[in-house]
């Protein structure tokens, strides 16, 4: 059976179930999660998208990302997600969501609402090949420049929630010193 994407409406009720692809192919709003690591460093970790994804193959993105299963929590989602693709698991804390729409090359759309956790760990990450090509960590002004300088090496949301990302790093190091 084919992995199943929760379909949901503009308030992130759900609305019913699709193939992942199908839903992909028709551009149907659907929930996903992504997770962003930070280490002491405050240094996010980046993934680099495996060149065999169905999209977005080989651009840099946040730690990882992907869809919750048919009855699975986001936050359970977003810690299995981060052992299959990282093999790293952590704290990880919800912090907001947005919706977004992104049409790819290959005629693939992206139409998702997207809730967003943080976590910190200095854990290395051991890659799962077959989803992420490469890792490296990064401070959130040196990405911040690079994707105003190539914003095609990065996936489209990563770069549509970065503003909101730096913003919620920098309010939790005023706050306390560190982020999430």
């Amino acid at each position: 059976m084919e992995e199943q994407v929760i379909l949901v409406d503009e308030e992130d009720l759900p609305k019913g179930q699709m193939d992942k692809m199908e839903a992909h192919q028709k551009g149907l709003l659907h929930r996903a999660f992504s997770v962003f690591i930070f280490n002491s460093k405050c240094e996010l970790l980046l993934q680099q998208r495996a060149m065999s994804k169905y999209h977005s193959k080989g651009l840099w993105t946040n730690t990882c990302c992907s869809h919750p299963r048919i009855g699975e929590s986001n936050i359970h989602a977003a810690r299995r997600r981060l052992m299959e693709e990282m093999g790293m698991d952590c704290e990880l804390n919800y912090l907001f969501k947005f919706t977004y729409k992104a049409i790819f090359e290959n005629g693939l759309i992206e139409h998702e609402v997207d809730h967003v956790f943080f976590g910190m760990s200095d854990q290395l990450p051991v890659i799962n090949h077959e989803e992420v090509e490469s890792f490296r960590y990064v401070d959130l002004d040196t990405l911040a420049k690079d994707i105003a300088h190539q914003p095609t090496a990065y996936t489209p949301w990563l770069r549509i929630c970065l503003d909101h990302v730096v913003a919620h790093v920098t309010t939790a190091k005023t706050k306390n010193g560190h982020t999430a």
